[in-house]
C-alpha cells in the first residue's frame, strides 16, 4: 500500500474557512470550541460532557432497539464513555464513498481516543430525515474501464417525505451486476449490495444494513433520529430552542456578520423569516417560518407553545442538527466533510446557548484510490492528481504532449526560444530608432508564438490519435481519478472500489487514516 497526500488547498472548491480551520486553526479559533488535531482538545471537551445516568441509560436503550447486543453498546452504557459521532444521508447504495471514509475516521478516533485514556465508541447518525430525495436516489459506479455508470431508484412517494421511511419497491442490482461483472470482485460485491437492498426495506434500514455489513469490525452504532425512543431524547432540546427562537436567531445573524467580515462565509442563509425548525407531519418534513413571533407551514399557524407540545414531531434545520444530535450523545468530536464543518462554524453559537459545550469539529479522512497500474500510468505521463482538475481535454493534451518525440518537441522548442531572442533583439534596434514601433512588434510576436503553441497542439493531438492504447489511458485515468470534473470519493459509490479490490479494501483504508494529517490521500493498493 503506498500513499501520497495532497493538500487540501491543491484541491478544487476548498473554502478559505475550511482551509484554515484545518491548517491555521488559530485563525477560527473564535468559531470554534476547540482545535483539531489537539490532544488536549478532546481532554476538554470530554470534560465538559456530564450525561445523567437517567440520561445514558435511556439513550442505550434507543440504541439497543436500533444495533441489537455490541462491544460498543456496552462500552457506552458505562459514566465515563464518550462518542466520536459521524453521519450522512441514507443515499443509494451507501451514497459517496467518503461515507466509509467518515466512518472509518470515527472509528480509528474513537480507538485512538481509547488508548489514551479517553474511552469512547464510534457512532454514525442516518440522516433519514432529511427530504431532498433527488440526492439519494442515485449512485455512480465505473465498470472495468472506468467508465461511469449512473445507477437509480424510482419511487412512488409524498412529496418533502423523510428519505429515511420511503420503501424500496425494487432497487437496480441487475444493472449494478452487469456495471461490474468483469471486475474481479464484481460478484462479490453485487451479491452484498442485494442482500441489503430487499424489497420492502426503508432507504434508511437498506443503507444501514449495508453499512453494518462492510463496517461490521469496527462495531459502529447506528442512530436514527426518526425513531421513537431517539425522538423522545430529542425533545428537550428541541423544546428550548423553540423558547429561544428569537435570540438564537439574533445570536446566529451576528455570527454570519462575523464571519464575513474575517472573509470566511456562511454555509446556510438565515433571514428574518428563517426558522430551525420543520414539522414531522402526515408522513411529510414541512418547512415552518417565522411570522409574527408565529410558525407557518402551508397547512396552518402554530405559536411557539403548540410546537413544543408537538416536540417529538419537530425536525431541525440544518443548523440546528448537529446541536439535536449532541444533546442526546455524548460527543467528544464530530467528523465531518468542509460543508458540515462550515455549518459548526455558524452552529457554535446555538451550542453555547443551548448545550454550554461542543464537540471537537475534525475533518474526516479522504482518498483517492488507485491500483498499481493505474499508478503506473501517472507515473509513465508524469501526471500527479492536480492535472485531473482542468477537464478531460487538458488532460488528453498533456498526455499527446508526452507521445511527441524528443527530436520534434526539441525543434519546437528551439524555433520559440529562436523567435522570442530574435523579437528581443528586432525590439533593442527599435528603441533606439522609433520606440512607438515596440507596441506593434510585441503584438506581431504573440501572434506567432501562438501560431507555435497552436502547431505543438496539433502536433500532440496528432500523436495521440496515432496512439489509441495512449487515448484510451487518458480516458480511463480520467474516469477513475476525476469522473465528472469531481473527486472520486465525492462520486463513486464504495462498491466499484471493492469490485475492482476486494473486501480486504476496507481494512487498508482503516491502516491509511492518520489522525494527525489532515490532507488528502492518494492510495495505491
Amino acid at each position: 500500500m503506498e500513499c501520497t497526500c495532497i493538500r487540501h488547498t491543491e484541491l478544487p472548491h476548498t473554502t478559505k474557512l475550511f482551509a484554515d480551520l484545518v491548517y491555521h486553526p488559530e485563525r477560527v479559533a473564535a468559531f470554534y470550541a476547540y482545535p483539531p488535531y489537539n490532544a488536549e482538545s478532546y481532554a476538554a471537551a470530554a470534560g465538559q460532557i456530564h450525561l445523567s445516568a437517567e440520561h445514558r441509560a435511556t439513550l442505550v436503550s434507543a440504541l439497543y432497539a436500533q444495533n441489537g447486543p455490541s462491544a460498543s453498546l456496552d462500552r457506552l452504557a458505562q459514566p465515563d464513555t464518550v462518542a466520536v459521532v459521524t453521519g450522512q444521508q441514507v443515499g443509494l447504495f451507501s451514497g459517496p464513498a467518503y461515507t466509509i471514509y467518515k466512518a472509518l475516521t470515527a472509528a480509528r478516533l474513537a480507538s485512538d481516543l481509547t488508548s489514551r485514556g479517553i474511552p469512547a465508541v464510534p457512532v454514525f447518525w442516518l440522516a433519514t430525515e432529511d427530504h431532498d430525495f433527488a440526492e439519494v436516489n442515485h449512485a455512480w459506479v465505473f465498470d472495468a474501464e472506468y467508465r461511469p455508470v449512473r445507477l437509480e431508484i424510482d419511487s412512488a412517494r409524498g412529496s418533502n417525505q423523510p428519505v429515511g421511511e420511503i420503501r424500496l419497491a425494487s432497487a437496480p442490482i441487475d444493472a449494478l451486476r452487469a456495471a461490474l461483472r468483469d471486475l474481479p470482485f464484481g460478484a462479490e460485491a453485487a451479491d452484498r449490495v442485494a442482500a441489503a437492498y430487499l424489497p420492502g426495506r426503508t432507504m434508511g434500514e437498506a443503507f444501514g444494513t449495508l453499512l453494518r455489513d462492510l463496517l461490521g469490525a469496527y462495531d459502529i452504532l447506528q442512530i436514527d433520529p426518526m425513531a421513537p425512543g431517539v425522538r423522545n431524547l430529542a425533545a428537550p432540546v428541541i423544546r428550548s430552542a423553540l423558547g429561544q427562537a428569537p435570540e438564537l436567531k439574533r445570536l446566529v445573524m451576528e455570527r454570519d456578520r462575523q464571519l464575513n467580515a474575517a472573509g470566511y462565509h456562511a454555509q446556510v442563509h438565515v433571514e428574518d423569516e428563517t426558522s430551525f425548525f420543520f414539522l414531522l407531519q402526515n408522513g411529510r418534513r414541512v418547512p415552518l417560518r417565522k411570522q409574527n413571533g408565529n410558525y407557518v407551514s402551508p397547512d396552518g399557524r402554530f405559536s411557539p407553545e403548540e410546537l413544543m407540545e408537538r416536540a417529538t414531531h419537530i425536525s431541525p434545520n440544518a443548523l440546528l442538527r448537529p446541536v439535536v444530535q449532541d444533546s442526546m450523545l455524548p460527543t467528544v468530536a464530530y467528523i465531518g466533510g468542509p460543508a458540515e464543518l462550515a455549518y459548526l462554524a455558524q452552529a457554535e453559537v446555538l451550542y453555547r446557548a443551548l448545550l454550554g459545550r461542543m464537540p471537537v469539529a475534525v475533518d474526516r479522512s479522504g482518498f483517492t484510490v488507485l491500483d498499481s497500474r493505474s499508478r503506473k500510468l501517472l507515473d509513465r505521463y508524469g501526471l500527479c492528481l492536480p492535472d485531473f482538475f482542468h477537464g478531460e481535454v487538458a488532460l488528453r493534451e498533456r498526455l499527446a504532449r508526452s507521445l511527441v518525440p524528443a527530436g520534434l518537441a526539441g525543434v519546437l522548442e528551439e524555433t520559440r526560444q529562436a523567435v522570442g531572442q530574435s523579437v528581443q533583439r528586432l525590439e533593442e534596434e527599435l528603441a533606439r530608432f522609433d520606440p512607438t514601433l515596440d507596441t506593434a512588434v510585441r503584438k506581431s510576436y504573440n501572434k506567432i508564438a501562438y501560431q507555435l503553441s497552436k502547431i505543438e497542439r496539433k502536433v500532440g493531438r496528432e500523436m495521440l490519435a496515432r496512439d489509441t492504447r495512449a487515448a484510451r489511458d487518458a480516458a480511463c485515468l480520467n474516469g477513475l481519478v476525476y469522473p465528472n470534473s469531481h473527486l472520486q470519493e465525492r462520486f463513486y459509490s464504495i462498491i466499484p472500489l471493492l469490485a475492482k479490490h476486494g473486501p480486504s479494501l476496507i481494512g487498508q483504508l482503516y491502516e491509511g487514516i492518520h489522525l494527525d494529517c489532515p490532507d488528502h490521500q492518494m492510495l495505491v493498493v
